[in-house]
């Protein structure tokens, strides 16, 4: 027989067997931690976000204080008359 079928047995008499006793209170404790989970992933990407705002916000900020776009004043002056 191949291996396959090795395993297909072995699976097969392990699900012939007693099953486990499953706890009573398992749905709600899972729903409680889906819950939990939930309101942690809504809470880091509110987070996220307002951080991302925020950036947003500074840059515009600095470019408008900055103005990178322009070019900076000449160091020295022109000579006029010579």
């Amino acid at each position: 027989m191949s291996r396959g079928g090795d395993r297909e047995d072995e699976v097969r008499r392990m699900l012939d067997g007693p099953h486990p006793q499953v706890p009573a209170d398992l749905a709600r404790r899972a729903a409680e931690r889906g819950g939990r989970l939930l309101r942690r992933r809504l809470l880091a990407r509110r987070l996220a976000l307002l951080v991302a705002f925020a950036a947003v916000v500074a840059f515009t900020v600095w470019a408008v204080r900055v103005q990178p776009w322009q070019l900076p004043p000449a160091e020295t002056t022109p000579l006029v008359g010579w």
